[in-house]
């Protein structure tokens, strides 16, 4: 949970910050995510999500055309000594990813987001609010 600002620096590195590097652990992945942002698992979430991947079926065109756009765009991530990660070029220019980013913990993953894109999404999505709670209600999720 949480949000962060931070920058990626020239070489592509982006310093996570230290409440998310003990949920990720030493290994994590980094794929195309939603709305123009990243998403990074943990090594745990990342093969739980590739199980439920795994299930859909292969005879479906947008199936196939979501599995293959997230896992071809992903990567595997390590951390170095300051706690970055190197987030890849295709992946940078996918989301639009400059310099100042914002991180974002959403339930079981990570999000990487555009500074400028979060702010206009976080605003618009914050519009909503009210109207998505009384969605999720209607779905059984009381809040």
């Amino acid at each position: 949970m949480g949000e962060f600002l931070h920058t990626i620096d020239n070489k592509g590195r982006l310093i996570i910050p230290a409440k998310f590097r003990d949920l990720l652990g030493n290994k994590s992945f980094i794929t195309k995510g939603m709305e123009d942002c990243l998403f990074l698992y943990p090594e745990n979430g990342w093969l739980d999500f590739v199980e439920k991947l795994k299930q859909l079926p292969v005879s479906q065109t947008r199936a196939r055309e979501f599995t293959r756009l997230f896992f071809s765009s992903a990567a595997e991530c390590e951390f170095d000594k300051q706690g970055r990660i190197l987030v890849p070029a295709n992946l940078r220019e996918r989301a639009f990813l400059e310099k100042d980013v914002v991180v974002v913990g959403v339930m079981d993953r990570i999000e990487v987001w555009d500074s400028l894109k979060w702010r206009e999404y976080s605003t618009n999505a914050a519009q909503n609010y009210e109207d998505d709670a009384e969605s999720l209600a209607a779905m059984g999720l009381m809040i």
